[in-house]
């Protein structure tokens, strides 16, 4: 029998912050114990009914902040907040299986009794310098079953650019001297950085999204160190971290309808290919979800699955176009023939370069101040995710509602999702001035 998993606020021990103590409550047969989280939250956070952190929109921000301050809690803490609770789930889960798999009859005790196991901290106490990489690593491993393997990658970078600015400052990097000017000093640092390749001798070097990605990685990582009872300098929390715009490469309808209805009858391997991104182009679906994708999983009208990133249920209303590409396989085990990310990512440039998707396209980047730009043929910079990005923004220049887009995407923030409005809107306008003549 599987325990019964509810999260809690216990509203009797509310702090001089308005936090209350977030509980898990496990029950199993006709017993009923708590385990406390190390969360706290104010109680206009927590939706007890769809157990989990509310999204902190603006419109919620501002309303709460005249209540709370600076006492509220910034967006990217609630997201980890949030993914430690799927973990603290996942976790009992995976105990309970193993209980289950060696034929051991288990309490809600023995449950609570391993979940203490697994929170235990092993320092090394023979060099204190070491503890920030010892908690990289303790966060890879504890993380490692319940996020995309590829999510954790950024983690291994991270620890590899701290050793490696550690050795160039010969400054021992510890918890409670990471503050406001050791982030400034480490961008600079990673703004600095280069390798030469041992083979082409061509010189690598990281642009400024690469670093933002490392620096919101590491400020994560000290938040997550703290909710463990870390010492963690709060300086760090001043330093805001400048994020450059990314480009959305998505294809027009034109490009799509082009594609799809390209005579391909010679070339199975491109055919596959084409039926499998155009699929993505239509749902709005990432490649780890076409990979996981199952019969079961297809409904009369739409397709209903729990997305492997988020962890979230999702529902995806078929179209004429899906319905049509899923009707091709209808003899297959699998619904699509999905190959490997990798293959596929080669296989789409050159399936879209022989369709003729060969738009210039300027892609600028910056390093530190210096603007970085180079032009590529469209097919040249399209991959598994330009499908998603695709459905995307043409779901929007129908005139469908973001709000009803980003259901259908999975997106739970807006902030994230507002670069493909900004694209619908200037399509507009290059095709109104287009037709029309720009405005003099």
């Amino acid at each position: 029998m599987e325990a019964s998993l509810r999260y809690e606020l216990r509203r009797d021990l509310e702090n001089k912050k308005g936090e209350q103590p977030l509980t898990l409550l496990i029950h199993l047969s006709s017993q009923r114990k708590k385990v406390a989280t190390g969360i706290r939250l104010i109680p206009e956070l927590w939706s007890l009914e769809k157990q989990q952190i509310l999204n902190l929109t603006t419109k919620l921000k501002t309303l709460l902040q005249k209540k709370y301050g600076d006492n509220l809690p910034k967006k990217q803490t609630l997201i980890q907040y949030q993914d430690d609770l799927i973990d603290l789930k996942n976790k009992v889960r995976k105990i309970e299986e193993g209980f289950r798999s060696k034929g051991i009859a288990y309490s809600v005790e023995m449950l609570i009794e391993k979940i203490k196991e697994t929170k235990e901290i092993k320092i090394k106490k023979e060099d204190p310098t070491n503890l920030v990489y010892d908690f990289i690593d303790r966060y890879i491993q504890e993380h490692e079953l319940t996020r995309v393997k590829g999510s954790l990658v950024v983690y291994k970078s991270l620890k590899h650019h701290l050793k490696n600015y550690e050795v160039k400052t010969r400054n021992k990097i510890r918890f409670e001297n990471i503050d406001y000017t050791f982030m400034q000093s480490f961008q600079n640092f990673l703004i600095k950085w280069e390798k030469v390749h041992e083979t082409t001798g061509t010189v690598n070097t990281l642009n400024n999204i690469t670093i933002a990605k490392q620096l919101s990685t590491l400020k994560t990582f000290l938040g997550y160190a703290k909710r463990l009872g870390i010492k963690v300098n709060d300086g760090y929390k001043d330093f805001a971290i400048k994020r450059d715009k990314l480009e959305v490469i998505a294809l027009t309808q034109d490009e799509l309808d082009q594609l799809f209805t390209f005579n391909l009858s010679s070339n199975k391997r491109l055919r596959q290919v084409r039926d499998v991104f155009c699929f993505s182009c239509v749902t709005g679906l990432r490649f780890s979800d076409l990979q996981q994708l199952k019969r079961e999983h297809i409904k009369e009208i739409e397709i209903r699955l729990t997305v492997k990133k988020t962890k979230e249920p999702l529902i995806v209303p078929l179209n004429s176009y899906s319905k049509a590409i899923l009707h091709k396989y209808k003899e297959l085990v699998s619904p699509l023939p999905v190959i490997s990310n990798q293959k596929f990512n080669k296989y789409v440039k050159e399936l879209c370069k022989l369709v003729g998707i060969d738009d210039s396209i300027e892609i600028i980047r910056y390093k530190g101040a210096i603007k970085q730009s180079t032009i590529y043929k469209k097919h040249e910079i399209i991959s598994a995710h330009t499908g998603r990005k695709t459905f995307a923004t043409l779901s929007l220049e129908k005139g469908i509602p973001a709000e009803t887009v980003m259901k259908i995407t999975g997106h739970s923030d807006y902030k994230s999702f507002q670069r493909y409005v900004k694209v619908t809107e200037e399509r507009k306008r290059n095709e109104m001035q287009k037709a029309w003549g720009a405005p003099v």
